[in-house]
Formats: C-alpha cells, structure tokens, sequence
C-alpha cells in the first residue's frame, strides 16, 4: 500500500499545489484505496500545463480477441494494466485497447488530444462522458485523409470539458506496422506552435532532400552520367520515405488513395536499397578496383528489385521484418566495402565510409530505441532519418569530388595533347629552319652540293616518316596504337555524321590471357599478341578499316560505312578464325579463343562516337559475362545489365 501511495505522489508532485490538494481528497473520499488508483483519472484546470503526457493515465487491457466496446466494458479489472512507456515497440497488432479517464472539476476547457504515429492504420475511440457514450470517431491511414476530424499529419481527437464532468476514452488500434502510441493532451494554442515548429523542420528536410534529387537529375541528364542517375534515384527514394513517416505523402500527394500508404514503404525501400547498390558501385569504381564487389552489388541490386515485385504479396508485418534484416544486412557489406577499399587507397571511399557509418549509427539506435534497450526524448524515426540526411549530404560531396577529379584528369589529358601538339610544331618548324639552311647553301654551293643536299632531304624525310610512324603504330605487334585509333575514331564519325552512313565499332579481348602469361611466360604472350594482330589485320580489306591495339590484350578494330549484320559476320569470321588458329612458341602449341563487343551507329554528335566505344565495350563484357569465345552486340538490354 505505501508503495501505491508514494507511486501516486510522484505523479502528483508535477502539478500545482491546489491541484494536488484536490486530488488526495479525491482519494480519501473513496473507501476502496486499491480500486481508485487503478482507475484514477487525470485531474484537469485551467491551472494545468498546457502539454501534459497521457501516458502515465493510460492503461492497456491484456486481451487480444475484443473487437467491441460493448465486450471490452464486460472485462473483469485485472484484465488492465498500467500502460508501459519504455516498453519495447511492437510491429503489426490487432485489438489493442487503450483507455484513460480526465476529470474537470469546475472549467470550461478546451483540449486536444494528440496521437503523433501517421502510420497507425485504423484508430477508433470511444468517447465517454460520465458513463455514457457521446461520439465515436474513427481514423487512421486506411481511410481517405478527409474523414479526420482535424486536417493534421498525426490524428488529433478535439474535446470540449465542462465542469464536473468525467471524460473515459477507449481506444481501438489496429495496424499492420509500427505501434508507437505517444499520446498528449495538448491546448490548442501550443499544439499549434510545436506543430508548425516540427512542420518547418520536417519541411526543411524534406526539401533539402528534394533539391539534392533534382539537382543531381539535372546533372545526370546533362552529363549522361549513371552516377548522378543511381544516386538521384536513391535521394529520391529517401525523401518519398521521409515525407510517408512525417505524413506528408498521404496529406499531399495522395489523400485520396489509402492504398498507396500501406504499399509505399515495402515498395519504395527496396527500390532505393537498388538504386544505392548501383550508385555505390559506380562512386567506389568497383568495376576496376574489385570484381568480387563489383558481383556482389549487382546481385543484392538484383535482389532488391526482385523484392520490390515481391513485398506486396507478403504480410505486411513480415514484409518490414524482411526489409529491416535486407536493410541492415545491405548497410552492413556497403560499409565493409568502403572500409576494405579505404585502406586499399581509394580516393573516395573514406568519405563514402564516414556517410554510411552515419547512417549506419542512426539505424542502430532507432533499433535500440524499438527494441526498448535506449529511451530518449524523441521519436524512434528521428535517428535514422538525421543519419539519411548526413549519409545523402556525404555522398553528394562524395560526388562532388569525383566530378572534381574527372575535370582534372580531362584538363590533364587536354594539356599533355596541347604538349605534344606544341613539340610537334617545334619539330617542323625545326625541320624548316633546317631546309631553309640547305636551300641557303644549295644556292651558294648548287653544282657542288647537289647530290649531298638530295641526300639530306631523303634522310629528313626518312626520319619524318619514322617519327609520324613511331607516333602511330604499337611497337609490339605493328598495328596502329591507342592514340592513332582514337584520332581516327573522331574523324571517322565527322565522316559518318555528314553522309549519314552507320559506322561500326568491335572491341577484341584475349580470352584467358592472363592464364597464357602465367603457363608459358610473357615473351610467349607477345607472340600470341602478335599473331592474333596478323590475323586481324588478314581480315580488313578495304584501306578505311583500321585495326589497333587498344591496350594490353585488347584490340579495337573501325568499320566505316559498315551496318550491324556486315560487323557481326566480320567479327564472327575473326572470332572463328583465331579459335582455329594455334601458335607454336617454344616447342609449345597454344589455342586461344577472344570475345568480341560489336556495335553500330549513325554518328550524330562529336560526343557519339565515345558512347559507341562505351557501348562497344559493354557487348565485350557481355560477350565475357556469357562465356567468353562469344561475339555479342551492343542492346539496350546490355546497358541495363
């Protein structure tokens, strides 16, 4: 008994003085003293705080198969108990019954009582005056968001005390998600304040995010580039999640339709999950730092976008329990890859790390917080909802300073080609003063020197012609190298732009080169090298075709004025000619086999033909992907891949 008693006193001692009086009298005025503190009502004046928490008035009845209020009232007492604050919240519940009394003495009072969970699906509360039943309201984000009493993002319930009266609310909750139940009796004034405070934040937020997706939209579609595209996709999905947990979503952009609020979250998740496995291996530059994440990312993206087809067909409740482990699980290997590719060297994985371990300490104490191990003042979402916001600000820096990179290196490249060009001219103009001299002294000396200045002239010219040759042919392998290629790629699309004719790209890879390498030793690799440029060069017959060597194993070959099928067959008669081909080097016989990337364009940009080259490189990889020895053309399909 004295342990009720001084529990009571507790709650008391946060209210005014002449408010606790009346309250003990209340309770010496009752002959039972157990029954009245089990069902103790909230004593309301005009003296009262403007913002008081319910929960400590609130009691949960135990019982789960009451589906009416007329069943509910038949319960014995011990079927209530106190309602548990620091409870750990629950995910998916059905007739989950609250109740809690508030007494008025002797104002007439306004209040507003505040349930600030968007996401609960049905709400019905039983409005009880002195034993009778006055008004039953329902809500909840099954239904349109018209039929709420007050037009708010969280469900308000209004009240009107009058003096002497007795307020019993009963409260019916059903919801396939989250049941987090923070309800507070607020006055209208100060509702009004903390709701458009909390409105401006949230907006903040969700604007921020906004303007991030769009920029980077803009961006992606101006550069074309997929890493300003998968990232816009993430940002996006984020702040459709944010604005659905704030409410925003279904006040503003589908009010009308319920349906979209039980979906969105098993819909929107995994798509976004997808679409940050796709940005991070573009910004991690997997694709030439490591292969097996590379793999990894792309089936965990495969398997995000299957789950976005399959989630609406499971239970709600065990959808979110999948999505949260997919969640974790995928947060978890993204932060082991920037961390292993950190400490490998990578220019952009620290400040990618430093964002998903932002993100990644958010989750964790949301987590904490649901399972009830943590209990801040502050909503469960707030963690996880600043990480995503820091996660989101790091990777575009992320960005930023790739774009960064990318503009140095190009202006690298632009000052070496300005380099080279400015040696050349200094070449010629060497050349000239040279000639200028011999005429000079072919004038003074014409009948004597005539035959050692003819000389002189041959061996200039001899040594122009290897300089010009040196500058375009591979010294391994005599066919013309990557710099001959890609000024010749540029004018052979001027050419295919102005008569409108298709121009085809093959891009050749040594199947298993490194195994060659590795059995019989680089010089017997060169030999294969060479012979695999020989048998290419035996296929190209007309003179505008040009084979080279495009780097290490690889062989890029130009087919002006050629269509897909006269591309294909080439590549296919190269492609069986090298797997019949077998070179004897040092006593030994060597087969090789090569997949060949093929496609095909009518240029009609200066930027074209480099996407073709893209393009032509992305069949290679298909053709690799698919089982090597293979010659595959460039599909939409492929870039999909």
């Amino acid at each position: 008994m004295n342990t009720i008693i001084a529990e009571v006193l507790r709650k008391l001692n946060r209210y005014k003085p002449r408010v606790l009086i009346g309250m003990c009298l209340i309770l010496i005025s009752h002959s039972n003293w157990a029954d009245t503190l089990t069902t103790m009502p909230l004593r309301l004046t005009s003296d009262s705080i403007s913002k008081i928490e319910l929960q400590d008035w609130v009691y949960a009845n135990k019982s789960d198969d009451i589906e009416t209020l007329a069943r509910l009232l038949q319960q014995p007492g011990n079927t209530w108990q106190k309602l548990n604050p620091k409870q750990p919240y629950k995910i998916g519940i059905e007739n989950y019954w609250l109740s809690f009394s508030i007494f008025n003495p002797n104002d007439h009072l306004s209040r507003i009582i505040a349930l600030d969970n968007p996401l609960l699906d049905s709400i019905k509360i039983y409005h009880m005056i002195d034993g009778d039943l006055v008004s039953t309201e329902i809500m909840g984000d099954t239904l349109a968001f018209k039929h709420r009493p007050l037009q708010s993002n969280i469900f308000l319930y209004p009240v009107q005390f009058k003096p002497g009266e007795t307020h019993t609310f009963y409260i019916k909750i059903d919801s396939k998600g989250s049941i987090r139940l923070p309800l507070v009796l607020w006055s209208s004034n100060d509702l009004t304040q903390i709701t458009e405070t909390k409105n401006l934040f949230n907006g903040m937020q969700i604007g921020l995010l906004l303007a991030i997706c769009l920029f980077s939209l803009f961006i992606a579609l101006a550069s074309t580039s997929y890493s300003y595209s998968y990232y816009s996709g993430y940002v996006l999905g984020l702040t459709l999640l944010t604005a659905s947990l704030y409410g925003v979503s279904f006040r503003y952009l589908w009010p009308q339709w319920p349906f979209m609020q039980q979906y969105i979250f098993i819909i929107v998740i995994p798509l976004t999950l997808g679409c940050s496995l796709m940005f991070t291996e573009k910004v991690l530059q997997l694709k030439y730092h490591n292969l097996k994440m590379l793999y990894l990312c792309r089936i965990m993206a495969v398997l995000c976008f299957s789950l976005t087809v399959i989630m609406p067909f499971i239970n709600y409740s065990s959808a979110l329990y999948i999505l949260a482990f997919v969640v974790l699980t995928i947060c978890t290997i993204l932060m082991a890859f920037s961390l292993i590719q950190a400490f490998g060297g990578q220019r952009n994985a620290p400040l990618y790390a430093i964002g998903r371990m932002g993100l990644m300490i958010g989750c964790i104490i949301t987590g904490l917080i649901y399972i009830g191990l943590f209990t801040p003042d502050m909503s469960p979402q707030t963690p996880i909802m600043i990480g995503l916001t820091f996660e989101v600000l790091t990777m575009a820096a992320v960005l930023a300073l790739r774009y960064n990179d990318e503009r140095k290196a190009k202006f690298k490249i632009q000052q070496q080609a300005l380099a080279q060009a400015q040696r050349l001219r200094e070449t010629r103009e060497e050349a000239l003063r040279s000639e200028a001299e011999n005429n000079e002294k072919l004038e003074q000396m014409v009948q004597e020197r005539t035959l050692e200045l003819e000389m002189t002239l041959r061996e200039l010219n001899e040594a122009n012609q290897k300089l010009t040759e040196q500058n375009t042919i591979d010294g391994l392998t005599g066919v013309k190298n990557r710099s001959a290629f890609d000024r010749r790629l540029i004018a052979e699309g001027r050419i295919s732009r102005r008569q409108q004719s298709p121009m085809s790209l093959l891009m050749i890879d040594i199947d298993k080169f490194k195994d060659i390498n590795d059995q019989y030793g680089h010089l017997t690799g060169d030999f294969t090298i060479q012979a695999i440029a020989n048998t290419l060069s035996e296929y190209l017959k007309r003179p505008t075709d040009l084979v080279s060597r495009f780097g290490g194993e690889e062989f890029a070959i130009i087919l002006p004025c050629t269509d897909k099928e006269g591309a294909l067959l080439v590549a296919e008669k190269i492609r069986r000619s090298i797997s019949e081909l077998a070179v004897v080097h040092n006593g030994h016989t060597i087969s090789m086999t090569v997949s060949i990337g093929v496609s095909e364009a009518i240029i009609d940009s200066d930027q074209h033909p480099l996407l073709l080259l893209e393009q032509a490189d992305k069949a290679l990889y298909q053709a690799k992907r698919s089982g090597r020895n293979k010659v595959c053309s460039y599909q939409l399909e492929t870039d999909q891949i």
